[in-house]
């Protein structure tokens, strides 16, 4: 099949999606010829509230060369063991999702397996207890996981909480300066060429920019993949039903702790994330069970610190685009797609959609076979993580709104419905691929929500419980002499900018 060569690059819509995609794709074809041009206006403002990660930007940046200090001063970044939930299971109960596994391997078989015969045998200790990233988090320290460690409980992830305004500032300092061209612009025109690519867009000014391949960064609007390309949109919210999110920032008065907050409220959640100087806090809700007016009187409400920005309501739709690809332009960010921030994928899938890109196109050229495959891994990868984030409300034990009573009854997509099945049969965890969340992260879940199988796995049937029970209760003493010794988040974050670490 015939290929299509790349020789130009053009990246329409600043921001993070646009700045990180200009990033990537520098670094990866610094030896190559090829230019890149992003396209973006002052006078339309970006979403900017994405202002907690997942674990895998610590490898992209390693990968970028950038400095981690560096990056933390640019963007007040905090770093972030996981997330707290409050109220999700039911009022009043908490639990924790780390970047981490539970305990480590006795005798052989998973921990959490162990974990589940213990528990059977009526062992009381509480699968958080097994883990140093939420022990850390309790106790508001941090400390940075040893590489070369070989005791799986010194083994966890981490992320971060940074200003999204302040990173995609960040980012488009290491771009240009690795040659990435920025043309100051608003696109009034697409242009198509007879076999539906697109040939070039116009600027107000009336110039025109023409590329090999478009990036379409534009947020919600897809102003390329779907004013031009008209490529079509999958909705989701029938299973994420929640529309919309008011964003508020806040004072920060206090040590900011190592980790977000997710609070589960009467028709969605409140998100805290701390930044060395500020707080950010939004309500995502439905709105077909509380008005706008009501979620700001809500949040505004729920906030301990003083406001420092007036509340601002943003509207969306859970879902994502038929094609992450189609002709010559790519999707990227929220014109790509949406499934609300629970879990803080919004930045980790720009990355991530970069990275099939650039995976897919090694010698910059592809084909129709190039675009199939890649946009199958993209709905894939999204789907997976649409199942994570749907288990969270289909598992919920609340009845005290309707909100909660009508996501507990709701149809879920059936790859959910059989992992849920096969895990409460046995304890088996089904892995579809392109998974975003592994085991330990469904076992959190699972755990949190107070879901249990049927049986223990039989491959601990026949292990002693005494046995099992000396070697985790050594297991926690250890995590707990680790937490011991480690600094508080505060004083990390001190030292870190100091250069001490």
């Amino acid at each position: 099949m015939h290929s299509k060569q790349v020789k130009k690059i053009v990246i329409v819509g600043g921001g993070t999606a646009g700045w990180m995609a200009a990033a990537m794709l520098a670094c990866r074809y610094s030896r190559e010829d090829l230019a890149i041009q992003l396209v973006e206006s002052d006078a339309i403002a970006t979403v900017g509230v994405g202002e907690a990660t997942v674990p895998g930007i610590i490898q992209l940046h390693q990968h970028l060369g950038i400095k981690e200090s560096e990056f933390v001063s640019a963007t007040n970044a905090t770093f972030k063991l996981g997330i707290e939930f409050k109220n999700w299971s039911q009022l009043g109960a908490t639990f924790f999702h780390p970047f981490a596994k539970y305990g480590a391997p006795i005798a052989g078989q998973a921990f959490f397996d162990c974990w589940l015969r213990l528990k059977q045998a009526g062992y009381t200790a509480k699968l958080d207890e097994f883990s140093l990233s939420i022990a850390l988090a309790k106790a508001n320290k941090f400390v940075q996981p040893d590489d070369n460690a070989t005791n799986q409980l010194a083994m966890f992830g981490y992320a971060y909480h940074f200003d999204a305004t302040l990173y995609a500032k960040f980012l488009r300092a290491y771009a240009e300066q690795r040659g990435v061209q920025r043309t100051e612009g608003l696109i009034t025109q697409t242009y198509l060429q007879a076999d539906g690519n697109i040939e070039c867009v116009e600027l107000a000014s009336g110039e025109k920019i023409a590329g090999d391949l478009f990036f379409d960064c534009s947020g919600f609007r897809g102003l390329l993949i779907e004013e031009a390309l008209q490529t079509g949109y999958q909705d989701w919210s029938h299973w994420l039903p929640c529309n919309k999110a008011v964003a508020v920032q806040t004072i920060n008065e206090k040590p900011p702790t190592p980790y977000t907050r997710s609070t589960a409220l009467a028709a969605g959640w409140q998100w805290t994330i701390p930044l060395q100087n500020r707080i950010g806090n939004g309500y995502v809700f439905c709105d077909r069970y509380i008005s706008d007016d009501e979620a700001i009187a809500t949040l505004t409400r729920n906030v301990e610190r003083e406001m420092l920005t007036e509340p601002r309501v943003i509207g969306f739709n859970a879902g994502v685009r038929n094609k992450f690809w189609n002709k010559n332009c790519v999707a990227i960010g929220l014109a790509s797609g949406f499934i609300e921030p629970l879990e803080s994928t919004s930045i980790s899938l720009i990355q991530t959609g970069v990275e099939k890109i650039m995976d897919a196109m090694p010698a910059l050229e592809y084909s129709e076979n190039t675009i199939a495959s890649t946009n199958s891994l993209n709905q894939q990868e999204y789907e997976r993580i649409r199942d994570f984030i749907v288990l969270h409300y289909k598992a919920s034990a609340r009845e005290d709104s309707a909100f909660w009573r009508d996501v507990r009854e709701m149809d879920i997509p059936t790859t959910l419905q059989n992992k849920m099945s096969a895990y409460l049969k046995d304890a088996t965890f089904l892995d579809y691929g392109q998974e975003s969340f592994k085991d330990a992260s469904w076992q959190t879940m699972y755990n949190g929500f107070n879901l249990y199988p049927q049986i223990p796995p039989s491959n601990v049937a026949d292990l002693d419980v005494q046995q099992l029970m000396l070697v985790a209760e050594k297991m926690r003493a250890a995590i707990q002499a680790g937490v011991a010794h480690a600094p508080s988040h505060a004083e990390f974050l001190s030292t870190l900018a100091d250069g001490k670490f």
